[in-house]
């Protein structure tokens, strides 16, 4: 538990969302509201509700979500679109309607891949060690960490980080693919309900509908984390804290396929190598995200998420 927040000094965050998850079209929304910048308390205004269709708590709602996905972000006084909101989300983008599975993965990962914004996500991704869960015991383990951290969360305020979690993130019966309101990340099938009454578990697996360019965009990410390095081992991409393996839940011969297909998707830049039983990718330049993000959508990455 406690290596997942190793090197990590931040205060940990566990409120924000006003206890709604991030729902289909709240990015877009919020990045047309604030893509040339607006003062950083737009969001709590009167004319907030008005603007965004969403009572004021649902509007306070968005501001988290957007800033946690990156989609926008806070500089001095103001919020802007950010680089990233500008290539997916303007009218130009490459997905404005968020109807690619790929920017649900890439959403997915900015919750999941660091603990600044969403430590609870972070915390269930990456800290959590069993394939299944229950409420009771992921709670106390969150509370064993925020004592031994020193930070502030109360035990209702992280029960409820807890509830949004499972909203975000399991698919309930009821809902409809086609529901606008249903929780963005809950298509992405993550976690379940388990067996077991009460529990929930992780959905491991090749996940197909992750485009290479996501993966690759995500490995990029988790490589700068670690400094300098100019290689990575197969088994600190599969399990180490934050790495793609663990935030997309995916087997280990599934991101050695994946990395093994890198020396393609960056023209050399990046190259797989076995040898005498150590396997790792190794770095001969850097590689811009911009171009692995583009090519996420070239392909599978802008394949339709829903039937028309």
């Amino acid at each position: 538990m406690r290596d997942a927040f190793e090197g990590w000094d931040g205060k940990g965050q566990f409120a924000g969302h006003e206890t709604f998850p991030l729902r289909l079209l709240w990015l877009k929304k919020a990045y047309d509201a604030v893509a040339k910048g607006v003062p950083v308390g737009s969001f709590h205004e009167p004319d907030a509700i008005a603007r965004f269709g969403v009572g004021r708590n649902m509007a306070v709602s968005m501001r988290h979500w957007s800033l946690a996905s990156g989609m926008v972000e806070e500089t001095g006084k103001k919020l802007y679109g950010s680089q990233l909101g500008h290539a997916l989300l303007s009218d130009e983008g490459l997905d404005p309607f968020l109807e690619a599975p790929a920017t649900l993965w890439l959403t997915h990962w900015r919750f999941a891949s660091t603990p600044a914004s969403t430590t609870t996500i972070y915390f269930a991704f990456n800290a959590v060690a069993s394939p299944d869960f229950e409420v009771d015991g992921l709670a106390r383990d969150i509370e064993v960490l925020v004592a031994e951290k020193g930070w502030r969360a109360s035990r209702v305020t992280i029960r409820r980080d807890i509830e949004v979690l499972l909203r975000s993130y399991v698919r309930r019966e009821d809902q409809l693919n086609e529901d606008a309101a249903e929780p963005l990340l809950a298509e992405l099938g993550l976690i379940r309900s388990a067996k077991s009454s009460g529990r929930f578990e992780f959905v491991r697996g090749a996940k197909p509908t992750i485009p290479d360019g996501i993966f690759a965009y995500a490995l990029a990410d988790f490589w700068e984390r670690h400094g300098k390095n100019t290689s990575l081992s197969a088994e600190q991409i599969c399990y180490g804290p934050g790495s793609p393996g663990r935030v997309f839940k995916l087997d280990e011969d599934s991101v050695v396929t994946r990395l093994m297909r890198m020396e393609e998707l960056t023209r050399g830049g990046w190259i797989w190598t076995d040898t005498a039983g150590l396997k790792q990718i190794q770095r001969r330049r850097k590689i811009d995200r911009n171009v692995l993000l583009r090519s996420a959508y070239r392909s599978d990455g802008k394949t339709p998420r829903r039937s028309s």
